[in-house]
């Protein structure tokens, strides 16, 4: 059984570019300007860790369960 993966967005330093959006359309949405993860807890997939790293900023990191950074590396 895989465990789960927590995302979150540093709402201080998004700059809204929304390449995390446009990678992972099922996990991101923008919202006011700025990205958010459509659900805190996932489960792990490719596509979560290729927009953590797309973003230009890093405002974005996925963890584990047990609060270990998966992405970016």
């Amino acid at each position: 059984m895989s465990a789960g993966w927590r995302i979150e967005v540093d709402a201080r330093r998004c700059i809204g570019s929304g390449s995390c959006v446009g990678m992972a359309q099922a996990h991101f949405r923008m919202e006011s300007g700025l990205a958010t993860p459509i659900a805190a807890a996932v489960e792990p997939t490719e596509t979560v860790i290729d927009a953590a790293e797309s973003c230009p900023v890093e405002a974005i990191a996925v963890r584990d369960d047990d609060g270990v950074l998966i992405a970016p590396a």
